[in-house]
């Protein structure tokens, strides 16, 4: 057995030892009671899981070139920029994207506002609809969290995905400007300001001139919201902003959402600091120690691979990123694409993979990489203004 098939059948096992997914609300919650539990247990499994990959060598690619044909779980659409039908890839869906514009207010300073496009389940394409100033898709890809223009605001709603309504207003007494799922899909994170978090204000480009860019200033952020998403009741904690905060420092759940974290300025790129639920600043958990607040990926499914992102293109088009043990920061191996953005499964991820050298200007693909393979499997057409306002898109996935 030679190294590469030493490495895939490691995973397969990995993969083989998760429970399925339980199908009811109950049933969710039951496991992510069960599996905080059995956490210390988890932990021994993917050190022995690193130790085999790692002693067996890496990066671990195989001699493919570029693109291959899809398995049967991918639905790509490579000649749509910005994408009409459903792109989808395992468990992961793209469940929305958007389209961003600044509204100057004086000479130096603006708003930036999002226009998105929510994906119908019913027809399997994206839908424009501009009331929404923020989207968060929940897991299942049946309900959104949405906020109304103009950020911040005293209310969350709750939006059928199918029907395009709101299902029910969550009132909160404090603003809010930015929302995020926890992994099961139960809880809800409202993060809240006392401004409008998408202040932009005007920085030098390339070529000698000035475009609207983040404006460094102190941030509004005052705290956040944990809520149940079937109750829409919660606590909210008050969180001053730190020195380091950009103007938007949005708060995310941890894995097990035992935790919050942002992202700040700091020493090192994509610097992140967690918080308890009660506010207080605590080191980060020991399987999100070394991960990046600026790689959306993170950890895997079963927890046991971290995306380190760190990208080398070794060509022109042609780029690395890092794969690594969670708890040691070890690198393990290597995959395909500059940016990784979403897990598809435990051995395949969902990247932005730059075509151009760079010595032109960047354009890019969504593209499916995988573990153990040079190979890519391209999902979108190619996004030939990555860095134009007007005219890029952003995606947003969820869990399907």
């Amino acid at each position: 057995m030679n190294v590469e098939e030493l490495v895939r059948d490691s995973l397969r096992e990995q993969a083989t030892e998760q429970p399925p997914a339980a199908p009811g609300f109950a049933d969710r919650v039951l496991a992510v009671r069960r599996r905080r539990r059995t956490r210390r247990l988890a932990s021994v499994a993917a050190a022995t899981a690193a130790v085999v990959a790692i002693a067996v060598g890496v990066p671990l690619l195989d001699s493919g070139k570029s693109d291959v044909r899809p398995s049967g779980d991918v639905e790509q659409h490579s000649d749509q920029s910005p994408p009409r039908q459903e792109i989808a890839v395992g468990q992961t869906a793209l469940a929305a994207y958007y389209t961003w514009r600044t509204v100057p207010q004086t000479r130096d300073r603006g708003i930036g506002v999002r226009t998105y496009w929510l994906l119908d389940p019913a027809t399997g394409r994206y839908v424009k609809d501009s009331r929404w100033a923020y989207v968060a898709v929940a897991p299942g890809l049946r309900t959104a969290a949405v906020l109304e223009q103009t950020l911040p605001v005293r209310r969350i709603g709750l939006l059928d995905l199918a029907t395009g309504e709101v299902e029910r207003w969550i009132p909160v007494e404090h603003r809010v400007g930015a929302l995020a799922y926890s992994y099961d899909g139960t809880r809800l994170l409202a993060t809240t300001y006392d401004e409008n978090p998408d202040v932009r204000g005007k920085v030098e480009n390339a070529k000698g001139g000035q475009d609207w860019g983040p404006a460094f200033a102190q941030s509004s952020r005052t705290g956040f919201y944990d809520l149940d998403v079937a109750s829409g009741e919660g606590a909210w904690t008050g969180v001053a902003s730190d020195r380091n905060d950009l103007s938007r420092g949005d708060f995310s759940y941890s894995r097990t959402g035992d935790e919050v974290y942002a992202r700040v300025i700091g020493e090192r790129d994509g610097m992140q600091q967690f918080y308890d639920l009660d506010g207080g600043k605590i080191a980060a958990p020991a399987d999100e120690k070394y991960l990046r607040a600026d790689v959306g990926a993170r950890l895997s499914p079963n927890g046991r691979l971290a995306a380190l992102g760190l990208a080398k293109e070794v060509a022109p088009g042609k780029s690395y990123s890092s794969i690594r043990d969670p708890r040691t920061g070890k690198e393990i191996t290597k995959v395909r694409g500059g940016d990784l953005l979403a897990w598809a499964d435990d051995r395949r991820l969902i990247a932005w993979e730059r075509v151009t050298g760079l010595d032109e200007p960047y354009q890019a693909r969504l593209v499916v990489v995988t573990i153990g393979s040079d190979r890519i499997v391209p999902l979108s057409g190619v996004q030939k203004q990555m860095y134009d306002e007007l005219k890029a898109w952003q995606p947003v996935f969820a869990r399907r």
